[in-house]
């Protein structure tokens, strides 16, 4: 048996586009078959149905309505498939055999734009990566907006990683032949859609040239070329035409910017919090009040990649400064941001010719404000505002044209006419008369036939299939003179009815129609591409709008909640005057967040040791630290009364306990993992938060792990850099006057009676025991818990009393099999002894094989020989 025509067309079509979701259009449905039929109506809750296809078995069938397949496209590109949109490329009336079809454009993760699935106040950006000896070239791509960044770095799967949660985007681009090891760990990492494509995918040289006209190819390395051609094949290849949005090149370095790595951002939560990962309860949150979406996307991308360039840090204070204080003219500014639309986004649609006449109407009203900005923006004074206003274009040309041309309640079809306004086009109002004289003669025709039939319910009807008709009821029937009318169709209740002049106007009207919507469409076309030569004033606007709206909404922010302006310096220091954690003092009752001053210099306080009992505020504290540096290095005011910020090149956090067991990596080891991380790529320019370091492994070991890292942090002198390191391990606060950097600091406790209370205030000295036990009476463990809790504290305590003293351990050979710590009183052979019982504890008896368990055996006794 042989497959039928129109499955062989379908399978034809489907080789070409094997990873994707094959919608294939049929009259009104979108149809799917075989493995595709499968998916999709499992992911889609569709009923699986069978066609005939020639073979002995029927084809799996199921199919959606194509004016209705957008919802059923998002739920399938949100759950990482690519849909292959099928078109019929003829009209079926007048084909002879089979309807001509093929794929018109492929939707993937990180090339859909549809509203439904792109969040308004987020880039929806693809990636591309290739590397090469010289180095991993990284490439950007926003269709949705035009943006298209590239970078290039010495390879590391670090830089990768990094950038990939800068960016967040929905897919990437990847060459078949990259190392599987990197794959996994980018993988593990993210839950986004990986795209393989073959090795030449990325040597077409001559994309980047050809789609951006002043891009020079010799200025860049081998890698970020290939990466962004790449890229820009991909997109072409899945979109079926070229962007004219996508206009530009901007490359970025990316020293040029506060390097966060992916585990500080996601400790500090500045975009998403930890738990849920939702927006509420980020910094990201605090500092977005932007009135329009281009804002909110520029100032989620100014906190990615805060400045290190400290003039123009200065230059956005300043212009935040003079909003604050132009508080009249700061509201002004908020009022004529308010009904701007999308022009971005609107301006990608008009590039991917998806743009509908409403929302030429939304750019229009857009438009309609931008002068009334610009007025606003000559008054004031700052040099920021100064360049925006000359800058600022005003699109009156591009406002003119959609004032005269495109109606103001226009359908959403553009192939269903009502686009264009009346008076633009002198055919058009022709035909719209001719329209609707032959409307007025449908009204008179059916008063004439009731007078002359005398039914009152007589009716003059139309539908897309019948045309028009007259209808009369069953019951009416007897009254219908003989001969007047020529029967069209039975109904139940009824027949309808046609008269030679009935169909005559029939067709006056309906050529009318036809004639008046395709030329509706044809001019709005002409609209269309007169307005998207102006791309990219519009995309040079839009830039601008983007950039007012985040600076009005730190202004915005620092107003309601109290901030200061910081002062950027470049020595080193940061000194901090009542300073608060910009979230939390939000998520609690007004007035009770308790304020710390902080003061750190990379030199004399290198390092701030901070103790104190869990729960009493160590990790609030170093957090807003790190916070208010990143704010102050965006160009925002900060929460605090006064505010010295150094800039700093690279900020690192070791906070919270997480492992990574899909990886093999229990909680310590991660902690080992992004120590070791921080210790070999911080530099005397960053800032570096360590929270309780050790904590993971046992007490000896863990305090010697963090006396050994305080030690490298202050004695490296290519490292010695700002750190604030908070520690249970009270026993610490002895380096203070032995380890040149290190300064006591501890969270105040006040003790009444048997119960203590946190005073959230962090002051100058070390603590002398750390409370866990009492923060476990706390956490409401039973009493007779606690009691017995302290009474084996006692007995410890007496036991195993930790000395520290330096000179002792620095005389200490490491290199050396047998260290000698005798001077610390550490109990070393009880560490051994702990080791071997762990050791023995992990043995999975079940599938261990007697040899190895003999072999095993005989090496612990060798251990346990050893001690």
């Amino acid at each position: 048996m042989a497959l039928t025509p129109m499955m062989q067309q379908y399978l034809e079509i489907k080789d070409k586009c094997k990873d994707s979701i094959l919608f294939f259009r049929l009259g009104d449905f979108y149809e799917m078959f075989f493995e595709d039929a499968k998916t999709a109506s499992r992911e889609l809750e569709l009923v699986l149905t069978a066609r005939d296809c020639g073979l002995e078995e029927k084809a799996p069938m199921c199919g959606i309505p194509y004016h209705a397949s957008e919802s059923y496209v998002s739920r399938l590109v949100s759950k990482g498939y690519k849909i292959a949109i099928c078109e019929q490329l003829e009209d079926p009336s007048v084909a002879k055999g089979i309807v001509k079809r093929d794929v018109v454009k492929i939707i993937t993760p990180g090339t859909y734009t549809d509203s439904s699935f792109i969040e308004d106040n987020k880039n929806n950006y693809i990636m591309s990566f290739y590397i090469d000896e010289k180095g991993v070239g990284i490439c950007f791509c926003d269709i949705s907006t035009g943006e298209f960044y590239g970078t290039d770095h010495k390879f590391s799967e670090n830089i990768i990683i990094d950038e990939i949660s800068k960016y967040n985007p929905s897919e990437v681009l990847i060459c078949n032949n990259v190392d599987e090891e990197i794959v996994n760990s980018i993988k593990n990492r993210f839950n986004i859609v990986f795209t393989y494509v073959p090795e030449d995918y990325f040597h077409d040289e001559n994309l980047l040239e050809t789609q951006f006209l002043e891009f020079n190819k010799e200025g860049f390395n081998s890698s970020l070329i290939k990466s962004g051609n790449g890229l820009l094949k991909y997109i072409f290849e899945t979109q079926k035409t070229s962007l004219s949005n996508i206009n530009k090149f901007s490359y970025y370095n990316i020293v040029d910017f506060l390097s966060i790595d992916i585990n500080s951002k996601r400790n500090l939560e500045l975009t998403e919090t930890l738990r849920d990962k939702t927006k509420k309860g980020s910094l990201l949150w605090i500092l977005d009040k932007t009135s329009t979406s281009m804002g909110g996307r520029q100032i989620r991308k100014w906190l990615e990649q805060p400045l290190i360039n400290k003039s123009k840090i200065k230059e956005r204070l300043n212009a935040v400064e003079e909003l604050i204080t132009s508080i009249s003219l700061h509201e002004d500014v908020k009022l004529s941001l308010k009904n701007i639309y999308d022009i971005e986004r609107i301006v990608g649609k008009i590039s991917s010719k998806n743009v509908n006449a409403k929302e030429l109407i939304s750019l229009k009203n857009s438009l309609e404000k931008i002068p009334g900005l610009k007025h606003l923006l000559s008054s004031f004074n700052s040099s920021y505002f100064k360049n925006m206003y000359n800058d600022l274009d005003e699109l009156k040309d591009i406002y003119n044209l959609l004032q005269r041309s495109i109606a103001d309640n226009p359908s959403i079809s553009v192939k269903e006419g009502n686009i264009i306004k009346d008076g633009y086009d002198a055919e058009i109002t022709e035909l719209r008369m001719a329209k609707a004289h032959g409307k007025e003669w449908i009204a008179q025709l059916e008063n004439k036939e009731r007078e002359i039939t005398g039914i009152k319910s007589l009716k003059v009807g139309y539908n897309k299939v019948f045309g028009y008709y007259i209808e009369i009821t069953k019951s009416n029937l007897p009254s219908v003179p003989e001969g007047r009318y020529i029967r069209k169709q039975t109904l139940a209740n009824c027949e309808r009815y046609i008269t030679p002049e009935l169909k005559e106007m029939e067709e006056k009207i309906l050529n009318a129609e036809d004639k008046l919507t395709a030329l509706e469409y044809s001019i709005f076309v002409t609209i269309r591409e007169t307005i998207e030569k102006e791309i990219e004033r519009m995309k040079k606007t839009a830039h601008i709008i983007a950039i007012v709206d985040s600076l009005s909404s730190l202004a915005t922010v620092a107003l309601e909640n109290n901030y200061c302006k910081p002062i950027i310096s470049e020595q080193g220091e940061i000194k901090i005057v009542e300073g608060r954690h910009p979230v939390i003092e939000k998520m609690i009752p007004i007035g009770t967040f308790v304020s710390n001053d902080s003061y750190i210099d990379g030199k004399e306080e290198a390092l701030i040791l901070i103790t104190g009992p869990n729960m009493a505020g160590k990790s609030t504290y170093m957090r807003q630290v790190a916070l208010i540096t990143i704010m102050a290095q965006l160009g925002s005011f900060v929460p605090a009364k006064e505010a010295k910020v150094s800039i700093c090149d690279k900020i690192f956090t070791r906070i919270g306990a997480s492992d990574d067991l899909a990886s093999g990596k229990s909680t310590f080891m991660v902690e080992m993992w992004e120590v070791s991380n921080i210790l070999n790529n911080a530099t005397n320019k960053s800032l570096i938060l360590l929270d309780e370091v050790g904590r993971g492994t046992s007490t000896f070991d863990g305090l010697s792990i963090a006396w050994a890292v305080i030690e490298y942090i202050c004695n490296t002198s290519s490292l010695k850099c700002k750190t604030l390191f908070a520690t249970h391990y009270h026993e610490l606060t002895q380096l203070e006057d032995k380890v040149p950097g290190v300064k006591n600091y501890s969270v105040s406790v006040k003790e009444i009676g048997k119960e203590i209370v946190f005073l959230r205030k962090i002051v100058r000295g070390g603590a002398d025991q750390s409370y866990g036990i009492e923060v476990a009476k706390l956490a409401g463990l039973p009493e007779e818990v606690i009691l017995r809790a302290k009474d084996i504290l006692k007995e410890i305590e007496k036991e195993k009393s930790i000395d520290l003293d330096i000179e002792s351990i620095n005389n200490v050979n490491i290199v050396k099999e047998e260290v000698a710590l005798d001077s610390m009183q550490l109990d070393f052979t009880h560490i051994q002894k702990d080791n071997i019982i762990r050791e023995l504890s992990s043995i999975d008896i079940i599938n261990t094989t007697p040899i190895d368990a003999f072999n095993k055996l005989y090496e612990l006794i060798k251990k346990a020989k050893s001690i």
